[in-house]
């Protein structure tokens, strides 16, 4: 098996256990055990070194590995992505973006704010129009519900 292979399942079952809650108690297991030895050690600067040390070199090597698995896992959505943008009714030119610098990517973000921004203006129109309509026909009403006209007397 190849070294990238062997990398890349390394780094994804580490990722994934390192998520867990048992990662999580084991790390505050740890933290506890070192404070407890505090007054044996008397607090001295090796003690301290100890800790800063472990978790130096802990979030030295993880840093690598959980980018490894990221950069993995974006990659696999991206893909996922520009499929399905690619069998819909989306525009084909935005397959790919991440390819794409910084100021095209700000182009297009400004273009999609605006359509985004249009959208919710309608919805405050729509909303508002509901509204003028169900004020109206509480007036029709003479002050009663519309649905409440159709009851029999209690």
């Amino acid at each position: 098996m190849s070294t990238r292979k062997l990398f890349r399942r390394f780094a994804e079952a580490t990722s994934r256990q390192a998520g867990k809650p048992l990662a999580f108690i084991l790390a505050v297991a740890l933290v506890v055990a070192w404070a407890a030895t505090g007054p044996l050690f008397h607090y001295g600067n090796t003690w301290q070194l100890v800790i800063n040390t472990t978790t130096t070199i802990i979030t030295f090597l993880m840093v690598f590995l959980i980018q490894s698995s990221q950069n993995r896992d974006t990659g696999a959505l991206q893909i996922k992505l520009d499929e399905l943008i690619r069998t819909s009714k989306a525009h084909n030119a935005l397959l790919n973006l991440e390819e794409l610098d910084d100021d095209d990517l700000d182009r297009i973000r400004k273009h999609y704010w605006e359509l985004a921004k249009n959208a919710r203006d309608s919805i405050d129109t729509i909303e508002r129009d509901a509204q003028d309509l169900h004020n109206d026909d509480e007036g029709d009403a003479g002050g009663q519900n519309v649905g409440d006209s159709h009851q029999a007397p209690v």
